[in-house]
């Protein structure tokens, strides 16, 4: 007597179509994961440009390093002012005795922004010698090279970054990048402190094109 028939449901699946939908099934996987790498460095750069922003860090280093902006024939323009009085502050705080200025020159200027800087805290009454002027740097990164070439001439191994609170977190990673230990004091009130969108954006931009660099900034 011969076996019943058996009744499928459906027909039973090939296993080349079976082996389609498992790599339709793994490719959409790795799709969804590529797509979620790529949002997260964005809304990871915003998220550290706002933190940043708002940080006060008076931890003890060697030196205080104020980042150049522009001035007009040996006066500091109101932002570089703004910073020069919060660098002062630090001082007094007892963060560091040594503040650095840093930025070059404009075309027509007769001065450089790192030595406004520097005349204008001395006026201010800190001695001379407390205040190191390093007249190069046209952008960010030209600045904090020639800091970190400083630093290292000096020995000075930590600094305080004062900056603009949407510039602070782009600044101290590329300092970590010349493996200075950085920590940030950005101006709090005043011109230069206005989170704007834009400036926002412009700089979490930046800071996730330093965190993509894989070079080696001492060449």
């Amino acid at each position: 007597m011969s076996a019943p028939a058996v009744l499928l449901d459906r027909a039973p699946i090939r296993p080349m179509a079976r082996r389609r939908r498992v790599v339709r099934r793994r490719f959409a996987l790795v799709s969804a994961a590529v797509a979620l790498a790529v949002a997260a460095g964005p809304v990871a750069a915003v998220t550290e440009v706002q933190r940043l922003a708002g940080t006060d860090d008076r931890t003890p280093t060697d030196a205080i390093v104020v980042l150049g902006a522009a001035q007009y024939q040996g006066a500091p323009s109101p932002v570089l002012a703004n910073r020069l009085a919060h660098a002062q502050e630090l001082v007094e705080a007892g963060v560091s005795d040594t503040i650095i200025t840093v930025g070059g020159y404009q075309p027509g200027d007769v001065t450089s922004e790192a030595q406004a800087g520097k005349e204008e805290l001395v006026a201010e009454g800190l001695l001379r010698r407390q205040v190191i002027a390093i007249p190069f740097g046209e952008d960010t990164a030209g600045s904090i090279e020639a800091v970190a070439a400083v630093a290292a001439s000096q020995g000075l191994r930590s600094i305080t970054i004062v900056t603009d609170p949407a510039h602070a977190a782009r600044t101290r990673a590329l300092a970590a990048q010349h493996q200075l230990t950085a920590r940030v004091s950005p101006t709090q009130a005043g011109p230069g402190t206005a989170l704007t969108a834009g400036y926002v954006l412009r700089e979490s931009a930046g800071l996730l094109a330093v965190w993509l660099d894989t070079s080696d900034p001492r060449g």
